[in-house]
């Protein structure tokens, strides 16, 4: 695989950070979750990585983490700004041991500015990056996107290109270097072409503008069976095949007439349901498609032909990896069960050079925890 061979280290965090350990996990990275020692968190996102559960409060764990960090390529650090560097693990401190270590930082506002050290969550990140702003419909409130666009656009996408720029440069200069991925400004990035499109194609309120459901030819639709359509018949060619699916005339409907035509195709998509519609749409190029339910969106064929999800052993469905790379595609460590806390503490110490002994005397003391599948 294509990082086959790059070790990384994880501070278990939010979602972030996680993701983006899995996106280098998915292609071949070996990455190493460092918990701390407590109540299981929340954590759905450490299949295929090692994991090992450190006081941080103690100088034996501390000491851990520091041979950890020596010998690898990359760290991911999710806490709020100077939160490691009290530790004496920040990038200053590492970097000095490991001059080769990429230390890639992910917060929400990042490291430096007014807004460094306020908490907030994607739906704050968001507000701020402006984007928003343009999410709201009928002068209603903006609508929060779940939690996609921030912590996983802005936040885990973003900090991941910066470690493989970072890597890329570090084959030149065989330097390290500090990545301030902040999530706000990363969403900001991300947006580029709206904020510079926003003048020909967001004139309008929000719901009023060409993308974002103010014209009927792109849209959605409730189907008869209660399910929807995606419409975006945006170009000449497209609309006059969407008004052939709806077997409706071009001299009646043009797409000119907005509200006539929503409320025409409202009505007509009302009449059947979605399989009926997929159906005379499939020989029809009109850029419509079904909206796909996420519990069984495994079943449809074009993602059984692109085998673009499998089954957990749970039975849920997980992505596998994109893009595909032809030589070295990824495999996703989703395919793992996910590990109990600790489960492989007494591995990494072994790995790193402790005794038995030692290993044993920082299990006594508390300065390690180790799962009962973590044996001496």
């Amino acid at each position: 695989m294509a990082l086959r061979g790059l070790k990384v280290i994880e501070f278990l965090g939010l979602a972030p950070g996680p993701l983006c350990g899995t996106f280098l996990a998915d292609f071949g990275a070996t990455v190493t979750v460092i918990n701390k020692i407590g109540p299981a968190p929340f954590d759905v996102l450490s299949n295929g990585k090692k994991v090992i559960s450190v006081d941080l409060k103690c100088k034996q764990g501390l000491d851990i983490v520091n041979k950890l960090c020596a010998s690898s390529d990359v760290l991911i650090d999710t806490f709020r700004p100077g939160v490691l560097e009290k530790l004496g693990l920040g990038p200053e401190s590492l970097m000095k041991k490991n001059p080769r270590l990429i230390y890639a930082r992910l917060t929400g506002y990042g490291q430096t500015g007014p807004y460094k050290d306020k908490a907030g969550h994607d739906i704050n990140y968001v507000a701020m990056s402006g984007i928003l702003s343009l999410l709201g419909r009928n002068g209603q409130p903006p609508m929060p996107p779940i939690n996609l666009l921030a912590d996983f656009a802005g936040g885990s996408l973003t900090c991941t290109l910066g470690i493989i720029l970072a890597l890329f440069e570090r084959t030149k200069s065989g330097k390290g270097q500090v990545i301030d991925c902040g999530m706000t400004e990363g969403l900001a990035y991300l947006s580029t072409w709206l904020f510079k499109a926003r003048d020909r194609l967001l004139q309008g309120d929000p719901g009023t503008n060409l993308l974002d459901g103010g014209f009927p030819f792109y849209s959605t639709y409730k189907t008869k069976d209660g399910k929807f359509m995606a419409v975006g018949a945006l170009e000449p060619q497209f609309y006059a095949n969407l008004l052939e699916g709806l077997q409706l005339s071009a001299d009646k409907y043009p797409q000119a007439d907005v509200e006539e035509c929503r409320k025409k195709f409202e009505e007509i998509f009302k009449s059947k349901t979605q399989e009926e519609w997929c159906k005379i749409f499939e020989n029809l190029d009109a850029c419509v498609t079904p909206v796909l339910a996420i519990d069984s969106i495994d079943d449809h064929e074009y993602h059984k032909n692109k085998n673009t999800f499998f089954r957990d052993s749970e039975n849920k469905i997980l992505p596998e990896p994109s893009p595909t790379l032809s030589r070295t595609p990824g495999v996703s460590v989703g395919k793992e069960p996910l590990p109990p806390q600790g489960q492989h503490t007494v591995q990494i110490l072994k790995e790193l050079g402790y005794s038995d002994k030692i290993i044993q005397d920082f299990l006594n003391k508390g300065y390690v925890y180790a799962h009962e599948k973590s044996k001496l």
